[in-house]
């Protein structure tokens, strides 16, 4: 049996944009999404800390170290630029693949420039 697990996380980035006009999407800064593990296309879950609103769509690499975090078509309709956003992605895994298993969490500054990659589990013993 496979169950749903969050593989990882980019936390608390900024949005830079949004473009209704666009084909879809939201548009990630590739250093962010490589540090993620996020490949461009991918299924990513969006959530809006501002406004509580959450989507489902496909990552788009937009150029690296830009900061660039913009919503695109329908999508730039649930959020402005400034807003605080959590950008998630989620695996399939077996029992075994468990075993071993904890989510990455990229951690950004208040312009998306990566500060630092972070496993869960560390992240929740450093909150004790």
């Amino acid at each position: 049996m496979q169950r749903t697990f969050l593989l990882a996380k980019i936390h608390n980035c900024t949005l830079t944009g949004a473009n209704l006009n666009y084909v879809g999407s939201i548009s990630i800064d590739r250093a962010l999404l490589d540090a993620a593990g996020i490949l461009p296309y991918e299924q990513v879950q969006v959530v809006n800390v501002n406004n509580g609103e959450r989507l489902i769509t496909y990552a788009i690499a937009a150029p690296p170290n830009s900061g660039k975090i913009e919503l695109n078509g329908a999508a730039a309709r649930l959020g402005v630029s400034g807003d605080r956003v959590i950008i998630m992605t989620y695996a399939q895994l077996t029992s075994a693949e468990l075993e071993n298993f904890c989510p990455k969490v990229v951690l950004v500054d208040n312009k998306n420039q990566l500060l630092e990659v972070r496993y869960y589990d560390d992240l929740l013993l450093a909150q004790v």
